[in-house]
């Protein structure tokens, strides 16, 4: 992927310092606080977390947790190359996106992303890095445990800096998501249908945030010819490594596709090169179509 030297985006926020809470490492054995979570996290931590689902709500309650104060965030050192390159990503999508709103009539807002080491308070709850990169819609930021790269490289079989852009425009998807009242819509729904029905919601939902990363890539490519031969494989082996099923079938349990909140590896991958192919929104319409 050629990001190097291209715009960093102003909106990053580095609580790595401490700032923001927590030490405890992806899956570390003596993580403190995070094992319940992980549990329910089994299938659908790797991307596009809901948080109103997860962060501070699995008990039923139906607002945000109250940030707790902390130190103020600073911008990523110049010498941290994965923070830039995170930084630069995040810019990349602010370009687009606030093109293709303004195209509608719309004007976009861009989000904030926070790089965090262990844990951190979030307008969720608190984030955990154990839950994977989610955007909490109460303070529309993006969080991000750069470790979680690691684990998507080396647990997950999903190498290359594209598959890693994909884990941070998928992300994005949800902000837009959220700036177009989709997310919203979606939560509306919580305790007026199964939990069989909710989970289907949830996969159109994620499914439609693999989309509008594809549309963030076409944009992205046509302006400013990103990608290098093998980015949209590794984008497609990502999508297909954190889909429900393959999941379910490397943690050695049964697939149960009523448990699925993200969709199949081939769903994924399908509506990611949806939105690469077609670059435009509405072709990304997860809640009309028959089938995923």
């Amino acid at each position: 992927m050629k990001w190097e030297g291209n715009r960093e985006s102003d909106n990053v926020e580095d609580r790595r310092d401490g700032g923001g809470g927590g030490g405890s490492p992806i899956f570390g054995g003596r993580s403190i606080g995070i094992g319940t979570i992980v549990v329910a996290l089994v299938g659908g931590w790797v991307l596009g977390i809901n948080p109103l689902t997860i962060l501070g709500l699995l008990s039923g309650g139906g607002s945000p947790a109250q940030v707790q104060p902390q130190a103020p965030a600073h911008r990523p050192p110049a010498d941290d190359k994965m923070a830039r390159f995170v930084s630069t990503v995040l810019a990349d999508t602010e370009d687009v996106w606030q093109g293709v709103f303004r195209e509608g009539g719309g004007q976009y807002q861009d989000p904030r992303l926070v790089l965090f080491r262990g844990a951190t308070p979030t307008a969720c709850g608190t984030g955990q890095a154990a839950m994977g990169p989610f955007y909490c819609p109460g303070d529309q930021k993006v969080y991000i445990d750069l470790g979680f790269y690691e684990t998507l490289k080396n647990r997950l079989g999903a190498p290359g800096d594209f598959a890693q852009a994909y884990v941070i425009a998928h992300e994005v998807g949800h902000h837009v998501q959220n700036q177009l009242g989709i997310s919203a819509k979606v939560d509306q729904m919580r305790g007026r249908v199964s939990k069989t029905e909710y989970n289907a919601l949830s996969v159109r939902l994620e499914l439609q945030a693999d989309c509008f990363a594809g549309v963030w890539a076409h944009h992205a490519q046509s302006a400013r010819q990103i990608l290098e031969q093998g980015d949209v494989e590794e984008a497609m082996n990502a999508a297909a490594k954190i889909g429900d099923d393959a999941l379910q079938r490397s943690s050695g349990g049964a697939v149960v596709p009523e448990s699925f909140t993200h969709g199949t590896s081939a769903q994924r991958q399908r509506w990611f090169n949806n939105g690469l192919q077609n670059g435009d929104v509405k072709a990304c319409d997860t809640f009309a179509a028959r089938s995923l």
